[in-house]
């Protein structure tokens, strides 16, 4: 999970519109997920990392406004492995879940 700068909500468009929620109180968020640990996959974000085939797998969002991770939201959950749709049911639980307690969450 990663910190985004509040300058996402005002200078993107696609980001208010998915949480119109949103009173400016909280932070904004991008709620990911990743085979790398933490650290490594914001780095990626950062660089706008590009693999061996040539995709991108940095999301521009990350890429433009991300600060800092926050793993005060995340170290509470059991990141044992996985399949991809149990991380991406996972994603987007966690994502609705902190949209209800008034953040402004951005996820794939």
């Amino acid at each position: 999970m990663v910190e985004l700068s509040k300058k996402v909500f005002t200078e993107n468009a696609r980001f208010r519109a998915a949480n119109p929620q949103f009173n400016g109180v909280l932070q904004c968020l991008y709620v990911g997920m990743t085979s790398k640990t933490p650290a490594e996959r914001l780095k990626q974000h950062k660089t706008g990392y590009v693999n061996k085939k040539g995709h991108k797998l940095s999301a521009n969002i990350v890429q433009q406004y991300g600060t800092y991770l926050r793993p005060s939201l995340y170290d509470h959950i059991n990141l044992k492995p996985m399949t991809r749709q149990q991380a991406l049911l996972m994603e987007e639980k966690l994502a609705l879940e902190l949209r209800r307690q008034g953040y402004a969450v951005w996820f794939n």
